[in-house]
């Protein structure tokens, strides 16, 4: 009987779907990166899936965020995940966390639970205590660094923090990490040098001091990037038992 995940079935195996099914998968901040692994996720048959973002759709990221349209501009970017992707398979199980990851919240969170994580969110502070969480519960964790300012997805690339250059967000990750004893500490990253951004009347949000630019090209492809080392490792036998 045909189901959605019968072309997949085809490459995976029916055992490689049932491991997927069987996944759980958290992935951290829903925008033109997370929003895209996460669809690519659910499309790929993992089974549960758990999302954290606190924000709302804007105007401005329906330019590359997939479950930014007309429609859901305003809405919880966490309800418009949940809405979205339950139309694609009405089977996934989703836990939903509107929320900040920071300190107040991360509690909320069970990572022993989780067979892999991804972190799509780019503040420091709260992709340090990411990857501390997952290092302290030995859960697989996968971080994107940043994709604005840059129009090349060809340029993406899966490595160790210590193999990454160019990025400014990866300097300083570099630095973090090496101070926290976080290791190893694997990212896709660029290594395009960043476009100088114009102006804009946009205002940042907390913790960001500017607003990079940003095209449907680069973040969309580091989310699917994202999803298929996920994907691949889980299948590779990466999961809890």
């Amino acid at each position: 009987m045909e189901t959605i995940f019968s072309r997949t079935e085809m490459l995976f195996g029916k055992s490689g779907m049932e491991r997927l099914a069987r996944a759980t998968v958290a992935v951290f901040g829903l925008g033109g990166v997370g929003g895209q692994a996460a669809e690519t996720l659910a499309r790929s048959g993992v089974g549960r899936l758990v999302l954290c973002d606190n924000d709302t759709v804007s105007v401005t990221n329906r330019n590359r965020q997939l479950f930014a349209t007309a429609e859901t501009t305003g809405m919880i970017k966490t309800e418009a995940a949940r809405a979205r992707l339950l139309a694609v398979n009405p089977d996934l199980k989703l836990d939903v966390h509107t929320c900040f990851f920071d300190e107040t919240t991360v509690s909320a969170f069970d990572f022993s639970s989780y067979d892999y994580v991804l972190d799509c969110i780019d503040t420091v502070k709260s992709k340090l205590l990411l990857a501390a969480e997952c290092q302290k519960a030995n859960t697989p964790l996968l971080a994107c660094l940043g994709t604005g300012n840059k129009t090349d997805p060809t340029r993406l690339r899966v490595d160790d923090i210590s193999k990454t250059s160019v990025c400014p967000l990866a300097r300083v990750m570099r630095l973090e990490c090496r101070k926290r004893g976080i290791s190893p500490y694997r990212v896709v990253w660029s290594d395009e040098i960043p476009l100088k951004p114009g102006a804009t009347d946009e205002i940042p949000s907390p913790g960001r001091r500017a607003i990079p630019a940003s095209t449907a090209f680069v973040p969309p492809a580091a989310g699917i990037l994202m999803a298929r080392t996920c994907v691949m490792e889980l299948l590779d036998g990466g999961m809890r038992t």
